[in-house]
């Protein structure tokens, strides 16, 4: 049993029932948030590395021991590289304003390179963003009236159960739940129709879904109208979608995009959910703008949903500190941050609220750069990762219970304090106390450096607003208008004049899917873990693969038995499962997390980008197999 300066201890966690989203229930992970806090892997002291890496130990010191090693290191490289030779690495382990946007001060202070945050959501909210301005769509609540919610490429049952509840209720009034995706994912179980198009065909469905609508005058020309401009290319290529091509390329057949395409049209109001796994892919920005321009056709402003961050008026540049100087910074492609860390681009390296080391395409170069003995490596984490393992140094930063903040959702627009709930466990310190030790140890003079939180807040949302956060309140985020466009024309461009400019197709593009000797690796997440989190309480992410029986009997595979998974980046070793749920040319494991060789399973991730936002492309890896040559 852990010692607590305070008697206190979180015995469990409920959720907040006055909250008409989540509505008082929590998630897997959000019941087990007290096993994580009092994890007997907490990283609760600060260490240095004894010994080279990777094999050296690590020996607890005191934190002025620490923060005058990470100090005096970080000047030597700033006097003798420069600051584009420092790089703050971080995304959304915490999504706390004060933990994740105002701790980056230090960084923008100094003007430390940084990362595009490719590796999630970026590709997908530029995609919409070429034709309606910003990418944000339908609150969660209008699940509550809908009469059809299309799920496309979201496994909501798994990835956001508060979501697919209130679809669910809406069913029980007579919503139908249609279901896109290429695997039969427990919300595909559930759906009235479950459509399964070749991965990588998003964009021809969508289109041939576009076409049927037109063709059968089941479009709101009215709308199309006054809303929207572009129209006509729009329809010139959807018209060249004809059923026998959109059959060639999806794989589903006419009349499943005719039944698709009468429910849609009929059945209003309606909503597509948008995953946004489902930008994960080579083409995943392009599916993702084809299936937002659908509701455009039937009448409905921006009826679907992505993400909301870009529809609360929160100034973000303000919290990080990046509007309050007018340095220049290097920014490196998060997806292809390998490649950069493996030539030795940066010497100096702050890890915080991210797991790198698992979670980035192309392990091998990764682990080859943090290895790197001329890059001193800071992580400052609540548990010992993989990455906080290949540190220099590792400082103790607290969980969410242990500390107030601020987190803003980008789904709901429903926000409270962050009460903390018990003392820093051992000697844990927050994000933005550790950013501003090390300020004052550079001796930076700038006052904005050390602002109060709070007070950096009521800059960012109201002096009002915040004061009624502080005081306990839950408030409401106002969004901004569904019908408003931000768009050069101020309209949906369904012919995006943005793209053009930016040397994009104007029209989302079909690519043709070349027949090549490879099975498709799908992954998504599993309803126990948030990306690598929890498998201190759950047990490890699973080490398996899930591949069609027919695949499986071509390629003398047994079910049970171990294979390996190879391409031009590595191979892994993971446990076979022969399902349907799959079909032939796909395989399907749970994202993350390691292989039956501990070997992370994204060593075999291309670090390729899109063209649109440069995100990943996770879900066109492209494998061969084997079975392996030993036994379970």
């Amino acid at each position: 049993m852990l010692a607590l300066k305070h008697h206190k201890k979180v015995v469990c966690v409920k959720g907040d029932t006055e909250n008409p989203v989540t509505k008082g229930f929590l998630c897997s992970r959000g019941l087990k948030d007290p096993q994580r806090t009092y994890s007997p892997q907490r990283v609760l002291y600060p260490y240095l590395r004894d010994g080279k890496k990777p094999n050296g130990r690590f020996k607890r010191v005191s934190w002025e021991k620490a923060l005058n090693t990470i100090t005096v290191r970080l000047k030597k490289v700033l006097r003798e590289y420069g600051s584009d030779a420092v790089l703050h690495l971080e995304y959304a382990g915490n999504m706390g304003l004060f933990t994740w946007f105002v701790a980056q001060r230090l960084w923008y202070a100094i003007g430390a390179a940084r990362t595009d945050y490719s590796i999630c959501s970026k590709s997908g909210h530029e995609a919409i963003g070429l034709h309606y301005g910003l990418s944000y769509g339908a609150q969660p609540e209008e699940l509550l009236n809908m009469r059809l919610v299309v799920f496309w490429g979201f496994n909501a049952v798994v990835s956001s159960p508060h979501q697919w509840f209130l679809a669910f209720k809406s069913r029980k009034k007579g919503c139908k739940i249609v279901v896109v995706d290429s695997r039969k994912s427990r919300t595909a179980k559930k759906a009235d129709l479950w459509i399964q198009p070749k991965p990588g065909s998003d964009v021809a469905l969508a289109y041939g879904v576009a076409r049927y609508l037109i063709e059968n005058r089941k479009i709101d020309f009215k709308f199309i109208s006054r809303w929207t401009v572009g129209f006509e290319e729009f329809k010139k290529e959807a018209m060249r979608w004809t059923p026998s091509r959109v059959e060639k390329y999806t794989g589903v057949s006419w009349d499943i995009v005719k039944e698709f395409g009468e429910n849609y049209s009929n059945l209003k109001p309606n909503l597509i959910m948008i995953g946004l796994g489902f930008q994960k892919s080579f083409n995943g920005a392009e599916a993702v703008r084809a299936v937002s321009l659908l509701p455009a056709l039937i009448g409905i402003h921006r009826g679907f949903y992505y993400s909301n961050s870009q529809g609360w008026s929160i100034n973000l540049k303000l919290l990080t500190g990046e509007e309050l100087t007018n340095k220049k910074f290097l920014t490196v492609s998060q997806v292809g941050l390998g490649k950069v860390l493996e030539k030795g681009r940066f010497k100096y390296v702050y890890i915080y609220n991210m797991n790198p080391a698992v979670t980035l395409p192309n392990q091998a170069l990764v682990w080859k750069g943090l290895l790197r003995e001329d890059v001193f490596v800071v992580v400052h984490e609540t548990h010992w990762t993989e990455t906080a393992k290949l540190a220099d140094v590792v400082l103790p930063a607290p969980t969410y219970l242990e500390k107030e903040d601020v987190v803003i959702s980008y789904s709901h627009g429903y926000i409270r304090k962050s009460q903390r709930v018990v003392e820093p466990l051992g000697e844990s310190k927050d994000e933005l106390w550790v950013t501003r030790q090390i300020a004052k140890k550079l001796n930076l003079k700038n006052k904005w450096l050390y602002k109060e939180p709070w007070e950096i807040l009521k800059e960012a949302l109201g002096e009002g607003f915040v004061e009624k956060l502080r005081s306990g309140k839950t408030l409401k985020l106002k969004p901004k208008p569904k019908n408003e466009y931000q768009t050069s024309s101020g309209k949906i461009e369904l012919y995006s004049t943005k793209a053009k400019k930016l040397g994009c197709t104007p029209l989302p593009y079909q690519p043709k899917i070349p027949k090549k000797d490879f099975l498709v690796l799908l992954s998504s997440a599993l309803s126990t873990y948030t990306h690598t989190q929890f498998q201190d309480v759950y047990g490890l992410i699973p080490s398996i693969v899930w591949i069609n029986p027919k695949d499986a009997e071509k390629h003398g595979i047994k079910d049970g038995s171990q294979i390996i998974l190879y391409n031009e980046y590595g191979n892994i070793r993971l446990k076979a499962i022969a399902t349907d749920a799959v079909p032939q040319g796909v395989l399907w494991t749970p994202k993350g997390g390691l292989d039956l060789d501990k070997k992370p399973k994204n060593q075999i991730s291309p670090d390729l980008t899109q063209k649109i936002g440069g995100g990943p492309v996770f879900n066109s890896t492209l494998v061969k197999v084997k079975p392996a040559n030993f036994s379970t």
